[in-house]
């Protein structure tokens, strides 16, 4: 397929590359699509500023913010082989999109990637463009909700098994067991140890009670000798908790480790103000059925998007 032809910016508009500064601003331009798209903003300002402190982040070559008048109107950033963007809504339908959309390519051709993916909300004027670019669906993912006032019951654990906070010094064993897990079927670079953690205990706001872990055998009270063997991550991100990531060690799945994770995190995000609580998955993980089983439900659908960067 040909690149399509993208008109220049609009008159009044400037473009520029973003720093660490701008992370407020770019969080506030995602919270305003969002608030009209889902009627709720998911994106913290420290979900944002933990991505981009990663080490392995270069932000003048990865981002674009589009201005008018030195207010930011609309942004885009590319993560390795992946374009996350945002227009305010107050400025789409002027073409800001598309030049935007345009950008990312342009940056993910100069890395040398060939594909570029992004992942829109279904039927939303982003699907719509990225569809009229050439992106073809790759995969869809979901947001489900666990509703306010529902609860899970704490769900016992085989003996052995002991599910605490983590220490400092299981930070390893989680950098292992998340990226392992999620590089069963993500097709990604494994993140060094380093920009692992920058985006987790290195996160902005972390708090011991957000990073949860089963552990098996030794002094697993107290994680003298013991294995880490599963963990989650949650956060609370306008009075609604989230569960980032849940993994659970290949050897050790079937034993309902991950069903006793999921109950322990929306319990622990209930006990620090959070009213409902959710998380994202898609059809590569499969596991969206083990949480409607325990009571979420779908909330919003999403589509994974690629464009072939060599057509």
């Amino acid at each position: 397929m040909t690149a399509p032809i993208d008109p220049p910016l609009p008159a009044g508009l400037t473009s520029r590359h973003l720093t660490l500064d701008d992370a407020a601003a770019v969080q506030a331009l995602i919270a305003a699509e969002e608030e009209r798209d889902l009627g709720r903003s998911t994106v913290s300002l420290d979900d944002v500023v933990g991505e981009w402190q990663r080490p392995d982040r270069d932000l003048p070559a990865s981002t674009t913010g589009v201005e008018r008048d030195g207010v930011l109107v609309a942004y885009g950033e590319l993560d390795d082989d992946h374009a996350f963007a945002a227009v305010h809504p107050g400025h789409q339908g002027r073409g800001i999109g598309r030049w935007v959309a345009r950008w990312t390519e342009d940056a993910a051709r100069a890395a040398g990637h060939p594909t570029l993916s992004g992942q829109v909300l279904s039927g939303s004027p982003a699907d719509r463009l990225l569809a009229a670019r050439g992106y073809q669906t790759n995969f869809t993912a979901w947001d489900l909700e666990l509703p306010t006032g529902a609860e899970v019951a704490a769900r016992p654990l085989p003996d052995g098994y002991l599910l605490r906070p983590a220490t400092d010094a299981d930070h390893e064993a989680c950098w292992t067991l998340f990226e392992d897990a999620f590089l069963e079927w993500s097709e990604r670079e494994r993140r060094t140890f380093d920009e692992f953690g920058s985006a987790m205990w290195g996160r902005p706001g972390f708090e011991p009670w957000n990073l949860r872990v089963v552990c098996a055998g030794g002094r697993a009270a107290s994680g003298g000798g013991s294995e880490v063997v599963g963990a989650s991550f949650t956060t609370i991100t306008d009075g609604d908790g989230y569960v980032h990531k849940l993994a659970v060690r290949s050897d050790r799945r079937g034993l309902g480790l991950a069903t006793a994770l999921l109950a322990d995190a929306f319990a622990a995000a209930r006990e620090h103000g959070a009213a409902a609580s959710r998380l994202s998955t898609d059809t590569r993980a499969g596991a969206r059925g083990l949480y409607e089983k325990v009571g979420m439900v779908v909330e919003s659908t999403w589509v994974n998007r690629v464009l072939d960067l060599g057509r």
